[in-house]
């Protein structure tokens, strides 16, 4: 199978912080709250998962790059060109002659609701020919963390023996960062009901797992963190997301003779080690009070902020807390990307004692150094 050899050392000259492998597209933003039919007029932005988050890493001063696949025309151009303004090395995206952009359009209500309408044209789009004899493996795994997620899986099966061999056990293999990410929809038509299980495989391969607690109850039945613990107990640490309740984030010994940025230091990866120290632990992180404007792409913020802590070596308190901070910035914009606050107003924020962090009250224009943060 093309790719590295299994058995091989780890790059000691990585060139980025993190990978980030997975499609874009290019999303359109309705002028008007309302039905798709009744919407005039749409504004044009980016969005996908992989992307997301190596953006928001980019902004947040990481190295990252983004691997993917586009087409030929003026909207593979938007995307490359709009990922790389946020810093992100898009040298290893490659343009497919033969295949388009996927493109969405979605409403401006709240995915939560009945209201709410997405309509996808990503079929057949570049991205959905990724495999393994077209992907840039050198890139792949040039930096000390590869991200990927369930979406990726949901796209074809040639993407889905990717992500299979991606995840493969190897020597030197780059800590595994893998986001769940379950949507049936993508899921339909294909293997029937094989997501939750491939997703599941997936997760278990990884070294970093992020999963809600809504998606894991309807992909695999589970119910509450320690119960989802119970059914992934192989990544060294797990991050259970509960919504208003904020994080559980379960962390400790890692099989494996995998390399990791688990350990801390921000200048290279070292041997694999426990962030816990040997032992399991089990650490949560109440979520913050926003304002919401709009609540798309704040899990992909979670992810990015969550490995930016994780990153500069961290503890796993501050690691969660700055997640819920990334989160906070994009839920308080119209769109999936913002710029992140600066890194010392974030971290003196994370750093807050817990009942200062439980008064915290983040609106419109909190990530600004000049802007005063609510409490209540």
């Amino acid at each position: 199978m093309p790719g590295p050899v299994a058995g091989t050392a780890a790059r000691a000259d990585t060139t980025t912080d993190v990978v980030c492998l997975g499609e874009s597209m290019v999303t359109f933003l309705p002028s008007r709250p309302g039905r798709l039919a009744d919407v005039p007029a749409f504004k044009r932005g980016i969005g996908g998962a992989e992307s997301n988050v190596a953006c928001a890493l980019a902004a947040a001063g990481h190295r990252a790059t983004w691997v993917s696949r586009v087409g030929t025309d003026g909207f593979g151009d938007h995307l490359v060109e709009t990922v790389a303004g946020y810093g992100v090395d898009t040298g290893a995206v490659r343009r497919d002659p033969d295949r388009p952009t996927g493109i969405y359009f979605r409403t401006a209500t709240d995915r939560a609701t009945d209201v709410h309408e997405v309509a996808y044209y990503r079929a057949g789009s570049a991205a959905s020919a990724m495999s393994v004899r077209n992907v840039p493996y050198e890139d792949v795994f040039s930096g000390r963390v590869l991200h990927l997620s369930g979406i990726t899986a949901a796209l074809s099966a040639e993407c889905l023996e990717l992500l299979h061999d991606l995840t493969a056990p190897r020597e030197g293999r780059p800590l595994v960062s893998f986001d769940v990410n379950y949507r049936p929809g993508l899921w339909r038509g294909r293997d029937g009901d094989a997501g939750p299980d491939v997703l599941l495989d997936l997760a278990r391969r990884s070294d970093l797992a992020f999963v809600g607690e809504d998606e894991a109850e309807e992909a695999w039945g589970v119910r509450g963190a320690d119960a989802i613990r119970e059914v992934l107990p192989e990544p060294g640490v797990l991050v259970v997301k509960r919504g208003a309740d904020g994080v559980t984030v379960f962390s400790g010994p890692c099989p494996g003779p995998r390399s990791s940025v688990a350990g801390g230091a921000e200048n290279g990866p070292g041997p694999r080690s426990s962030i816990a120290g040997g032992a399991e632990d089990a650490t949560t992180v109440p979520a913050l009070r926003v304002d919401v404007v709009a609540p798309v792409g704040a899990g992909d913020a979670f992810a990015a902020g969550f490995l930016s802590a994780t990153l500069r070596g961290l503890p796993v308190r501050e690691r969660a807390r700055h997640g819920h901070l990334m989160a906070a910035a994009v839920l308080t914009v119209p769109g999936d990307l913002t710029d992140p606050p600066a890194r010392a107003h974030a971290d003196r924020l994370a750093g807050l004692d817990d009942h200062a962090w439980g008064r915290l009250r983040l609106g419109p224009g909190w990530t600004g150094d000049d802007q005063e943060v609510r409490t209540t």
